[in-house]
């Protein structure tokens, strides 16, 4: 991926990319506007977030679906498959591990990793639970760079410790938790109470209530 590439660009990528997967199979072309629309972004800032490839279109004719697919899935780094381990197989690890889109878009699950004994030694879609005391030397066989924290939140900074000795240089965490890695180690948060603290915000916002105020005599 190139450094020069603004990160809120980055972000967007993705959600281009997926638009693009569903048209490929029955469109040739696009215009800026119509895939502006699927994206529900604003047609200049696709065209901004596009040149940033290197990809203006054909006027009048658009986009090239498959070519720019291509050329969005190339900056993402999705030309090859990166292995991914996943830590904490309680249920939302499970589910992560018995998804079967990863695969098409370029990651595989290399590893499952808990500190449960009743759980190590189970399968899941073929792969076998470890012990988190493995993840140094899978890591390092099998080149993994990408880890997913699925623990319990009391567990999640230790996790993404072992995870940064490790080697592992990514880490997308979903455990409700703030965690802090080096500086060096990319980090990705996904919180479902926050999103949906956010949603409510929203919801409230529409139908014009408010929350409450205190009392001047409560604390």
């Amino acid at each position: 991926m190139s450094n020069e590439i603004p990160r809120a660009t980055v972000e967007r990528l993705p959600r281009y990319l997926k638009c693009l997967e569903q048209l490929i199979q029955h469109k040739r072309t696009i215009s800026s506007t119509e895939l502006a629309h699927l994206a529900n972004l604003s047609p200049a800032q696709l065209r901004k977030d596009l040149s940033q490839l290197g990809s203006y279109g054909i006027r009048g004719v658009g986009y090239d679906v498959e070519q720019l697919q291509g050329e969005i899935r190339r900056e993402l780094g999705l030309t090859r498959d990166w292995p991914v381990i996943v830590v904490g197989v309680g249920n939302l690890g499970s589910a992560l591990a018995a998804y079967g889109g990863f695969g098409n878009r370029g990651f595989e699950i290399a590893g499952l990793y808990d500190v449960d004994p009743d759980r190590i030694g189970d399968n899941i879609q073929g792969i076998e639970i470890r012990s988190l005391d493995r993840v140094g030397r899978d890591v390092a066989a099998r080149r993994v760079a990408i880890g997913i924290i699925t623990t319990p939140a009391v567990a999640a900074q230790s996790t993404a410790d072992v995870l940064v000795a490790a080697g592992i240089s990514s880490i997308l965490n979903f455990a409700p938790a703030v965690i802090s890695v080096p500086s060096h180690v990319e980090l990705r948060q996904v919180d479902l109470s926050t999103e949906l603290q956010i949603l409510a915000f929203y919801l409230q916002s529409r139908s014009g209530e408010s929350a409450p105020r205190p009392r001047d005599d409560e604390p």
